[in-house]
């Protein structure tokens, strides 16, 4: 210290520096000394910790479930991840509430063998739904069910729908031809009727010169009377039991001007009616027995006539609506308010169209503007016959001959059948495919080659043997889908 320090006055300065470098060296052991006892006392007291806490949880895994308020306390299971799951035990069936009934909708089947009609119907029912409520009513209550059949020379002079008549009528009763033009260019030719006239002029959308298509009725036709023009209907009974006499018979016509019209029933005395001007479709009509009407134009001023009726009170009406050459088109072509008047005279329950004839080709395999066409057609039929069901009839097999020889179905006719399935189901009303009916690919070779024949020679056109056999098929269809029709609303009306 002396060496240092050699004053004496430092003597006790640095004694304290020294004496304070020892206690804080002392103090710094101390420090370390006790951390280590803090050390190992706090791992001491955390491993306690740890082993009351597991503790607390696994007593804690003792308690059940319970809730508060609404919200539900699981229970505790620290070792849930661990331990093995046990095996679910499934509740007693008996302690389930039963399964709602659930009712599979009604299918629709097709018997074996049958070409069954395909119902494209919306929310609207354009399909055969319109039909069969109107055979429901009839059963109920007595009344008439009109079908208007349309088509091409295919069904002319009442070739496959006089059939269709008289197996609908023996079902479900009726009598009488039906609807029938003024003239007619087959009329030597038809079975169903005998019918003949004189004194007119004939008018066919299918003319190529001077036809007012304003003036044309649902036919297609409209006939103006010179002075005397008479036509006389007189009923069969060598074609079919129903038609020698009917109980209501009708001419129609629309008048500008005044006429005078009288009808002799069953050759007797003539019974004379008048008519003013009106602007609308008119009707002069007869009833009782009658097997023969005979309609005399005694004088007309400004009178258009479209054609006659022999109808019965009850019962089926099939009114064959054949063009000659029609691909179905000229249909638009008549005014809707001629068609609604028409209505209001003679309202269908269901409109039949067979087209096609005209309009395959050895080559065709688009029909987009057709099948646009014909949409139209089906909706200005809609607008007009608002209460009448729709069913598209396919047409039928077609042959030509191949550069070898061979006899061979028109390639166009198939693609034209997928078109009109595809226009039935676009539009929402019914299809039948008389193609398939028929036996498809070169069936019109079979029919013409059967014994005794079915059809022409032309493989076109089928003759009346042919037409009854489809008619039959067609009849066997149309009374098959009313069954599926009464079993689907018996199996809706079950609880």
């Amino acid at each position: 210290i002396k060496s240092v320090y050699p004053c004496r006055k430092y003597l006790f300065p640095a004694g304290i520096i020294l004496f304070g470098r020892k206690i804080f060296i002392f103090i710094r052991f101390s420090i370390f000394a006790t951390g280590l006892v803090m050390e190992k006392s706090v791992l001491k007291h955390t491993g306690w910790l740890m082993f009351i806490v597991v503790a607390v949880l696994l007593l804690m895994g003792l308690l059940p479930g319970t809730t508060i308020g609404t919200h539900v306390l699981r229970r505790v299971d620290i070792l849930g991840d661990v331990r093995p799951s046990p095996e679910a035990v499934s509740e007693p069936d008996t302690l389930l509430p039963p399964p709602p009934k659930v009712k599979p909708a009604f299918v629709d089947t097709c018997r074996s063998g049958m070409t069954c009609i395909e119902d494209y119907s919306d929310s609207t029912l354009r399909g055969m739904t319109p039909f069969y409520r109107a055979l429901d009513e009839l059963a109920a209550n007595p009344r008439l069910v009109r079908i208007a059949y349309f088509g091409d020379s295919f069904i002319e002079a009442d070739i496959l729908t006089a059939d269709l008549r008289a197996m609908l009528q023996e079902r479900y009763g009726g009598c009488g031809v039906g609807f029938v033009t003024i003239t007619s260019m087959t009329s030597g030719y038809r079975p169903t009727v005998r019918h003949s006239f004189n004194g007119w002029q004939s008018h066919s959308i299918m003319d190529s010169v001077f036809f007012d298509r304003s003036k044309q009725g649902i036919s297609g036709h409209y006939f103006i009377p010179n002075p005397g023009a008479y036509v006389e209907l007189r009923g069969q009974k060598n074609y079919a039991s129903r038609l020698d006499t009917c109980e209501h018979a009708s001419i129609f016509f629309y008048n500008k001007g005044e006429v005078t019209l009288s009808a002799s029933v069953n050759k007797g005395e003539a019974q004379t009616e008048t008519f003013s001007p009106t602007g609308e479709l008119r009707e002069m009509d007869v009833t009782g027995r009658i097997g023969s009407v005979r309609w005399k134009v005694e004088s007309a001023d400004s009178t258009l006539f479209y054609g006659l009726a022999m109808d019965g009170t009850q019962g089926i009406v099939v009114d064959n609506f054949s063009l000659r050459g029609s691909s179905g088109l000229s249909l638009r072509s008549v005014p809707v308010w001629m068609m609604r008047e028409f209505n209001e005279q003679r309202p269908y329950d269901l409109i039949i169209l067979q087209y096609g004839l005209n309009v395959a080709t050895e080559r065709g395999r688009n029909y987009d503007r057709y099948r646009d066409g014909m949409a139209t057609t089906i909706a200005h039929l809609k607008s007009a016959f608002p209460q009448a069901g729709i069913l598209v009839v396919s047409v039928g097999d077609r042959e030509y001959k191949t550069e070898e020889g061979d006899l061979r179905t028109m390639p166009g006719i198939k693609n034209l059948v997928r078109y009109q399935q595809n226009l039935a189901a676009d539009s929402g009303v019914a299809f039948w495919n008389m193609f398939e009916a028929m036996g498809g690919e070169g069936s019109m070779a079979d029919m013409v080659h059967a014994k005794p024949s079915l059809a022409n020679y032309d493989y076109t056109h089928i003759n009346f043997r042919g037409g009854k056999h489809l008619a039959e098929l067609l009849y066997e269809a149309l009374v098959y889908g009313k069954e599926q029709y009464d079993r689907r609303r018996a199996y809706e009306a079950e609880p």
